[in-house]
């Protein structure tokens, strides 16, 4: 079951003809996760291909306009199109105002329920029965988050002929066993998964930095992230006014990634400013070696890990 990340927007503050604003979209089974929600996402989102989701979460990462003012017209597009599923929305304090107020000022009707879950604390935010997400706040010049999709183990390789000996029939056991659950034979013998099948195989983890400074935690955060997508909005010539700005240059952002022992490093929220990303990219690849600027459209598998 591959995991599919989609970049729908890759600018920083101001669109350009190329980049539209921060949004990323990940689908998992049949489920479509958004990170942020820039002006016309929407029509991003149909230019790539991916369609609305009938399960579907949005997380915000902070109250700036680039990353949450396409919300709006996310909204109403699906009541256009009839949605009638719940849409969950988690951000930091100040989402649920910023919503009740486009209710009450812009004339549509929604046609599906939104529920607003407002962050105050670190930690998970959202636990499904396959991943967590996880919050973590970071150094920006207003409350920011940054997230991770974490999914939790799978249960190792199951072996029937290690099932037969142990006296467990070809049946529902199995599947109870192959799900990682105990099961008693009926003269009261009790077989545990452990016994059948092999070691569990660890889940994949995302982690999107949202627009940050290099933050205390960040590191401990994205620890053996299979993809950590950074914000990297100024070359390190304007290290200073990146900090002034609160956001990252292409090497602090590598640095991250290489204490982290991140597998693959993702640069995104470029400003406006570089027409011709590839110098950030020098800059990274001194420090880190897989690394990517992120484009609008541009698309990433990540398969199953094996172990």
């Amino acid at each position: 079951m591959s995991l599919t990340v989609t970049f729908l927007g890759t600018s920083g503050s101001v669109p350009t003809p190329k980049r539209a604003l921060p949004a990323i979209a990940i689908r998992r089974k049949d489920e479509l996760i958004l990170f942020d929600c820039g002006e016309g996402v929407q029509r991003q989102m149909i230019q790539a291909g991916i369609g609305f989701h009938k399960k579907m979460k949005v997380l915000i990462t902070h109250m700036h306009g680039d990353h949450v003012l396409g919300l709006p017209g996310l909204l109403q597009t699906m009541s256009l199109l009839e949605r009638e599923r719940r849409l969950d929305v988690y951000g930091p304090v100040g989402t649920r105002a910023f919503i009740e107020a486009i209710k009450q000022t812009v004339q549509f009707v929604l046609t599906f329920p939104v529920e607003v879950h407002e962050i105050k604390d670190e930690g998970a935010v959202c636990s499904e029965n396959e991943y967590d997400i996880c919050a973590l706040w970071v150094e920006h010049v207003v409350p920011s988050l940054a997230y991770a999709l974490v999914e939790k183990p799978r249960p190792g390789r199951f072996y029937p002929e290690k099932a037969r000996r142990l006296g467990v029939e070809e049946g529902p056991l199995w599947s109870k066993l192959q799900h990682g659950k105990s099961v008693r034979l009926p003269e009261g013998r009790v077989v545990k998964p452990e016994k059948v099948t092999g070691p569990l195989r660890l889940g994949r983890k995302i982690v999107y930095t949202g627009d940050t400074e290099q933050t205390k935690g960040l590191v401990k955060f994205a620890e053996d992230a299979d993809l950590l997508i950074h914000d990297t909005t100024f070359d390190d010539e304007l290290v200073e006014r990146a900090a002034e700005d609160g956001h990252s240059t292409p090497s602090q952002a590598a640095e991250t990634a290489r204490k982290a022992k991140a597998k693959w490093l993702i640069l995104t929220h470029i400003s406006a400013r570089y027409k011709d990303a590839s110098p950030l990219l020098v800059q990274a690849k001194k420090i880190f070696p897989k690394v990517n600027i992120a484009e609008d459209f541009m698309k990433i598998e990540l398969p199953l890990k094996k172990v």
